[in-house]
């Protein structure tokens, strides 16, 4: 749909506001707010976490301090934001009592309509001027105070204006929302589709008339009568884990020599450009590079990740070797790394690799050669592997242009309502005479 402009605009000479409608006010944040400073425990406040999605409670992944008596009050109708730059975008309207950490700045609305100041000041725009006024020692971390925060200058327009512009985005914003959840419930299921497609091919084959036998012991269940039950180590010749020389973050030019990330093994899928640039006085072990045909195994990450597989299709264009959080398998003359790779990434084999992940912090689980090699596996005949690894293929390939689509449409939906949001605070659109589609309720 499209959204006509108003008849008439002043310029601002303010950057990110350009030219507003001739009838709105362009004045500085101060003048609409007021901050909110008071000191409270979080024994009597109940603790907030600022989040993308808004202020909600405490979050469980929120790192704890023994600093709860020293947090600000927050009460419903502040509008808070995270002042740091790494958290861009973590802010919102309150609808709880409670309290916040003090790296959040909490401001009360005056003379300007709450549930409009949410739209405003979470709108893109806003959010890249606030950062832009923000001071630090760290080259990408800054803070922005609220003594800078005063003077961005909001683009403010009469107040029967503001109600209308906040029930214009309350319901296309939520239509919006909507059709970004079924994406992502789609998303979910082509995932849990895709994981029931490999978890089945790497256990059962893809031979519907196949016979079956029991298999007692650790697998517990039944297998093609062709196939043989082992430990991993019967199946692999060799697991190398490579070193992590001094380097830095910046991907190695085609020419440079790096080491990979743990990222760059996500899936069944490499990536070379998760690598990082060695110094140039920095050893590299040419045993340790990565060739095409390489089964790479995560050793430390996240238990969600750890022991996360992929197999090197094609040859890299860098000169890269293995870092020391991740091992390099090597299959025996009957076993196809590609076949053990699909298999790492079953579900029977990811139940293994949780009961055996081990770590400090439940942040960093890792994983041993010794784990590694115990964990259960069932060998088709080589045959048999090759027939289920061209089948995975294909299926994967079409899994892939599936995720490519939906990816492609949540992020054409989140720019959309981005725009639209930034477009309607800022006057960009008029939206005084639009109508509210929704029916009244019976």
């Amino acid at each position: 749909m499209k959204y006509k402009a108003y008849s008439e605009y002043k310029t601002t000479g303010i950057e990110w506001l350009g030219d507003i409608p001739v009838h709105w006010d362009c004045k500085r944040l101060g003048g609409f707010f007021s901050e909110r400073r008071e000191k409270v425990s979080d024994r009597y406040f109940k603790p907030l976490s600022v989040t993308k999605n808004g202020i909600v409670p405490q979050l469980e992944s929120a790192a704890k301090t023994n600093d709860g008596d020293n947090r600000k009050k927050v009460l419903s109708g502040d509008f808070v934001i995270n002042s740091r730059s790494d958290r861009k975008g973590s802010s919102g309207l309150s609808r709880l009592n409670g309290s916040v950490s003090l790296i959040n700045t909490v401001l009360t609305p005056k003379k300007i309509y709450g549930p409009f100041v949410e739209f405003l000041l979470k709108s893109q725009l806003f959010q890249e001027e606030y950062y832009k006024y923000g001071k630090g020692i760290v080259a990408d971390l800054w803070s922005t105070n609220y003594s800078e925060m005063k003077n961005i200058y909001l683009p403010i327009p009469p107040c029967n204006e503001q109600i209308k512009i906040y029930d214009f985005l309350k319901q296309e914003v939520s239509l919006i929302d909507e059709l970004l959840v079924k994406q992502e419930q789609l998303v979910n299921l082509l995932r849990e589709k895709q994981q029931a497609v490999i978890s089945h091919a790497v256990t059962k084959g893809i031979n519907p008339d196949v016979k079956f036998k029991n298999v007692s012991g650790q697998w517990n269940d039944a297998v093609p009568n062709a196939w043989r039950v082992m430990p991993l180590r019967y199946a692999i010749s060799k697991i190398e884990q490579g070193s992590s020389p001094l380097s830095d973050n910046n991907i190695p030019e085609s020419n440079a020599i790096g080491v990979i990330k743990i990222s760059a093994v996500k899936k069944g899928s490499f990536n070379e450009m998760e690598s990082k640039k060695l110094f140039a006085d920095s050893d590299f072990d040419d045993r340790y590079i990565i060739k095409k045909g390489d089964l790479l195994v995560t050793r430390g990450n996240t238990p969600e990740l750890v022991a996360d597989a992929c197999y090197v299709k094609e040859e890299p264009q860098r000169k890269i070797m293995l870092s020391d959080l991740v091992y390099r398998l090597s299959p025996n003359k009957k076993v196809k790394a590609q076949f053990v790779c699909f298999a790492l990434l079953s579900d029977y084999m990811r139940h293994q690799i949780k009961l055996d992940a081990r770590g400090s912090s439940m942040t960093m689980a890792k994983v041993s050669q010794e784990h590694i090699k115990s964990w259960i596996i069932a060998i088709p005949p080589i045959n048999e592997q090759v027939e289920i690894i061209d089948f995975l293929s294909k299926q994967l390939t079409e899994f892939e242009r599936l995720f490519d689509a939906a990816h492609k449409l949540i992020h054409h939906l989140k720019e959309r309502r981005s725009a639209l949001i930034s477009a309607a605070v800022t006057g960009k659109i008029d939206v005084r005479n639009w109508q509210s589609d929704a029916k009244d309720a019976a």
